[in-house]
């Protein structure tokens, strides 16, 4: 009699056991097979699940970080004619503006027969709002328009070339390669610099920056660390040094008419339309 409770107890914690844990038979025939197979086959199937957990981690960045870029940023120093333009890309009229204190944005399509559609930024251009806006919406950028006041050109040529500097040594930036296009704004008045002549100017104070900055770090810590590196080393900076793409073209977001005419920022939106 004690015998068959026994039994009876053993078979009760075997039908527990099962149905805690059902797939216990199944796992121990797996754990079976695997000892009977050859080492090398095994290598060989953890290699290949390697690759493909890889694959889908690289695909998954790389389609991620191509839709997440999909907005123009409009940046440059206060009164270059930023919100104008902005209003001349997405409806083409003139408006008049102020200063901006925050960011506008809008969906823009380009000119092309692509169906794109990017959001179209306005960002504030006063130096005590250009970090926190700039921090806020570099890493979404497909495009930097950088517009410059061509007829005061002269003398913001040093506070241009600062802000530059600040974007072109951010490290998100130089990650993501945004194209720069720097938009020689007010064309239309008669004492504005040339495309051209304002690439050459930047260049030589961006590479007189490099150096001071560079002399900076230096004697902070003793070594040339401490940020990005503009350009090649050994050699004079050139925009066609950078890893993105960089484009210099002249417009007028007023218009050689003025208010009641057509802006000339065709240029632009050939650019843009190449994006």
């Amino acid at each position: 009699m004690g015998a068959d409770n026994t039994g009876g107890n053993m078979g009760e914690k075997a039908d527990t056991e099962m149905a805690e844990n059902p797939f216990e038979p199944y796992i121990e025939s797996l754990r079976q097979k695997v000892e009977e197979q050859d080492p090398v086959f095994l290598i060989g199937i953890i290699v290949a699940l390697a690759v493909i957990v890889i694959t889908c981690v690289f695909l998954k960045y790389f389609l991620t970080s191509k839709t997440v870029r999909s907005a123009v940023l409009l940046v440059g120093l206060c009164d270059s004619g930023k919100t104008l333009l902005f209003s001349r890309l997405l409806s083409g009229k003139f408006k008049r503006t102020q200063t901006s204190i925050t960011d506008s944005s809008a969906p823009y399509k380009p000119k092309t027969d692509r169906g794109s559609i990017w959001t179209l930024i306005d960002l504030p251009g006063h130096d005590s709002l250009r970090p926190q806006y700039l921090e806020k919406f570099k890493s979404a950028a497909r495009a930097i328009v950088f517009v410059v006041d061509s007829a005061i050109f002269q003398k913001e040529v040093r506070d241009v070339a600062e802000f530059l500097y600040v974007l072109l040594t951010d490290a998100v930036i130089s990650r993501n390669t945004p194209t720069l296009l720097v938009a020689c704004n007010k064309q239309d008045i008669t004492m504005a610099k040339s495309a051209k002549l304002i690439q050459q100017q930047l260049e030589k104070e961006l590479n007189f920056l490099r150096v001071t900055r560079s002399a900076a770090l230096s004697s902070q810590d003793g070594s040339m660390g401490g940020g990005l590196y503009l350009g090649r080393r050994g050699k004079d900076f050139e925009f066609s040094q950078l890893p993105m793409k960089v484009e210099f073209l002249e417009c007028s977001a007023r218009g050689s008419k003025g208010e009641e005419g057509d802006a000339d920022i065709e240029s632009l939106e050939r650019s843009l339309a190449k994006l």
